[in-house]
């Protein structure tokens, strides 16, 4: 984009407009229901909240990030136009205000998390264990890379979300659903119906006889936008992504076995043993005790003289690095069914007795090394591509294009001679060389002959792409398209015939008419689908039946087309079951879970408006137009 930029204002003409369009000044903003106000912006400031900048940095940073995350999630690059659509823009800043005023507000209350919280926040994250299911450093660090993220920046992120969940948690906390509520709700979930139906499709269409010449024309006159041929555009482009370079087989198992080496006593399952445990205050009262055990006392009636419970005096099966140092070393050098000598441990003296051994389980690598070759191969193929991506920016930045950039660089560009919106060839099928989940070919349509255009994220790496050609949407004749003429003229004849024909059913169904007389006069049949819920899916059935029959009461009739209209569904409700609600079930607790998680973000949602009122909000519309890419 900034090579672009540069493009754009190397002349008379690109200076004067990037002149203009540097000079606009906005001077009128309101969304939310929150006035702008501009004295005292500085062009860096996206917004102001209470004494909180957010600074046109920091909304970029996270609007980018957001950005690249919906991508992820489409499987494909998302334009600036696309997310204004969407409302992105305006989402993004609205959260980005909230988490502001919360953290004016934790930081008015002195709320605080100590670096230890934070830090087993982190190492309790299942997105940062490894193979062994234990916290993976390179793995942390990986993942936050992928998302944009230094260590530093993602703790302090991390820091400011376990604040504002303080906060928010106390809000919502409490909240419960009126029971008039999940009444009603549930039996509008669960409420069920019946029906019959019959179908009618080209059957019972009739004949339909093959059109004149001229009502062939007259049609195609009509309907010519339709067969209209699409723009085609030729494109070239190259992928360079973890999963084009790295190839786990190549990983040799000498590196796989260092690694594995490395990580042995983790990648296993470790010894367990269950045990019971009696901490005393000093090593004489712990001495004279275990002369009782040994003498036939039990672990419980002695945990009874104490005044502890069963539970309190066994540990259950538990692993060595769960206890105090001193007593796992002396629990777990005992045979089974011993009671150990006095041991000094943090809390006390404490004696122990191991009633059960479960022996651990010492990694192979033969099972695991499928998974180690992998992840070396991920994570090299990682570094790699970053050293691809820089060299391909220089190569691009030169003036090399896509094909020539590639050649030098030994990467094999993919050239798509014709493509349309769609990605579809010129002979309607797919175009088959464009890996599956990128979008390329959408970027190429909003992009031009010519164009040194942004590399596009994909599956961990980038791909860039330049269009070679465009062939123009143009008006096809009759004969080039005259089969498909006929064929969409036959459709729409016998679309309109069961439309007609449908029509005379439901109205002699409505009288009281039976169905099955009508069904027998055009040689169909009755079928019924029974105790479905709005949301089912009934075998045979079409959604927009089940939709239909929920519109109609007990004993209507209705009709709906499905199939592009080739076929028309009529029908008739035959009964309707509004079952009672069972509060225990799993249906009606999960309806109550979903009911809390909304109401409390109604409520959260109230309190940081309310905070952002009070604390005064202000919004700098040239900055964020700057940044969403509005003012382009």
């Amino acid at each position: 984009m900034l090579r672009g930029m540069r493009k754009a204002s190397s002349n008379w003409l690109g200076k004067t407009i990037m002149a203009v369009v540097m000079g606009v000044l906005i001077v009128s903003f309101g969304v939310w229901g929150i006035a702008d106000i501009f004295k005292g912006f500085g062009q860096s400031t996206v917004a102001k909240v209470g004494g909180t900048e957010i600074s046109l940095n920091e909304f970029r940073q996270t609007y980018t990030d957001r950005l690249q995350q919906i991508s992820r999630q489409f499987g494909r690059p998302l334009t600036p136009d696309q997310a204004r659509a969407f409302g992105l823009d305006r989402q993004v800043l609205q959260q980005t205000i909230a988490e502001a005023a919360l953290d004016e507000e934790a930081r008015r209350l002195r709320l605080g998390q100590s670096d230890d919280q934070i830090r087993q926040f982190i190492m309790n994250d299942p997105n940062f264990k490894g193979v062994g299911g234990n916290f993976d450093a390179n793995r942390f660090q990986a993942v936050i890379r992928n998302f944009g993220y230094t260590e530093q920046r993602y703790v302090a992120d991390q820091r400011k979300v376990s604040l504002r969940r303080q906060i928010t948690g106390t809000i919502g906390a409490g909240l419960e659903p009126p029971k008039a509520m999940i009444d009603v709700l549930t039996r509008f979930q669960n409420e069920q119906r019946a029906i019959e139906f019959v179908r009618l499709d080209a059957a019972q269409a009739g004949q339909i006889d093959a059109p004149s010449p001229e009502a062939l024309a007259a049609y195609f006159e009509d309907h010519k936008l339709q067969f209209r041929a699409p723009e085609f555009r030729k494109i070239a482009f190259v992928v360079i992504s973890p999963e084009e370079i790295g190839k786990w087989t190549a990983v040799s198992d000498d590196d796989a076995k260092t690694l594995f080496d490395q990580r042995k006593d983790r990648l296993g399952t470790p010894e367990k043993r269950q045990i019971h445990q009696i901490v005393f205050p000093n090593a004489a009262d712990a001495q004279a005790a275990r002369e009782r055990l040994t003498g036939g006392l039990s672990f419980e009636d002695l945990a009874k003289e104490r005044g502890l419970s069963a539970s309190d005096v066994d540990l259950g099966l538990v692993t060595k690095s769960s206890l105090d140092p001193a007593v796992g070393d002396a629990a777990f050098a005992l045979p089974a069914g011993e009671i150990s000598q006095p041991i000094q441990g943090r809390l006390g003296t404490a004696i122990v007795k191991v009633d059960k051994i479960e022996p651990g389980v010492e990694a192979n690598y033969a099972s695991l090394a499928g998974d180690i070759k992998r992840e070396i191969a991920t994570e090299r193929a990682r570094i790699k591509v970053a050293e691809l991506r820089d060299k391909m920016e220089d190569e691009r930045g030169g003036g090399a294009s896509v094909i020539d950039a590639s050649q030098k660089l030994g990467l094999t560009a993919v050239t798509v001679d014709a493509v349309d919106r769609s990605g579809r060839a010129p002979n309607g099928q797919p175009v088959g060389n464009i890996p599956q989940g990128l979008d390329v070919v959408s970027q190429a349509f909003n992009s031009d002959v010519g164009v040194d255009n942004d590399s596009i994220s994909f599956r961990g790496g980038y791909v860039w792409y330049d269009v070679l050609a465009i062939t123009p949407s143009r008006d096809r004749n009759l004969d080039e398209v005259r089969d498909q003429v006929e064929a969409r003229w036959r459709q729409d004849q016998i679309a309109a015939k069961l439309k007609t024909k449908a029509t005379e059913m439901v109205q002699k169904l409505e009288p009281g008419g039976k169905l099955a007389d009508e069904a027998a006069a055009i040689s169909a049949k009755v079928e019924t689908a029974t105790g479905f819920k709005r949301d089912d899916s009934p075998a045979g059935v079409p959604s927009t039946v089940v939709a239909a029959a929920f519109r109609t009461a007990k004993g209507g009739v209705g009709q709906t087309p499905v199939s592009g209209g080739s076929e028309v569904i009529v029908f008739r409700v035959t009964d309707i079951i509004d079952p009672a609600a069972d509060a225990a079930s799993d249906a009606v607790k999960k309806l109550k879970d979903s009911l809390d998680r909304a109401l409390t973000e109604e409520q959260v949602a109230s309190y940081v408006n309310k905070l952002e009122t009070d604390i005064g909000t202000t919004i700098n519309q040239a900055a964020f137009a700057q940044v969403t890419g509005a003012n382009q």
